[in-house]
């Protein structure tokens, strides 16, 4: 290294052309992070759904401006959402991200009207579409459930799938949260549905 900074050759002094990366480095971006310091308990949860069969977009088009209307109408515990998201045209697969305030807001809504509704019907008969979900829990957990997915995406991508029964099969459970998982809606309890 010269007296400059600049890094240099192993036979020589001469300077290669290559600056030094110093704290003095001016940039035109405006680079920003956000301050989660009153989100301790914040859960980021990413939902998809693929269409497998010519049904399936029939499906997807029936459901998706129920899921932006259910958004708009802010369920309690609920901080933004982002719908349309597009993974792939071909297939056609789209998801959403939705932020809760913690991981009981998110919970009580999904045994609520309309979510029970969709995954009770869902469940019955998935119509020729995949779904999944990852929860990412800023206090600590994760978790993922994938219905009918046969080409794997996201965790299910490196990790190793399993039957969501038994201990994996809440949302809870699965995530390690503390606390008991609240009743199962009618229709969707293990019992029900295997």
């Amino acid at each position: 290294m010269t007296r400059s900074g600049r890094l240099t050759t192993q036979i020589g002094e001469s300077p290669l052309a290559i600056p030094d990366p110093s704290p003095t480095m001016k940039t035109k971006t405006d680079r920003k992070t956000v301050d989660l310091s009153d989100y301790p308990d914040l859960v980021v949860i990413y939902l998809g759904m693929r269409i497998r069969a010519f049904a399936g977009l029939k499906k997807l088009l029936g459901l998706g401006p129920q899921i932006q209307a259910a958004g708009e109408e802010r369920p309690d515990g609920l901080l933004h959402f982002e719908n349309n998201i597009i993974y792939s045209l071909f297939p056609l697969h789209v998801g959403m991200r939705w932020y809760w305030r913690d991981f009981e807001s998110m919970e009580r809504w999904t045994r609520s009207e309309p979510h029970r509704r969709w995954w009770t019907d869902f469940l019955r008969d998935s119509g020729g579409t995949s779904f999944w979900h990852e929860t990412y829990c800023r206090s600590g957990g994760m978790e993922a459930v994938y219905v009918d997915v046969k080409t794997p995406v996201g965790l299910q991508a490196f990790a190793p799938a399993k039957a969501a029964r038994g201990s994996t099969f809440s949302a809870r459970r699965r995530a390690g949260m503390a606390g008991n998982t609240p009743a199962q809606p009618e229709g969707v309890s293990e019992e029900e549905i295997y």
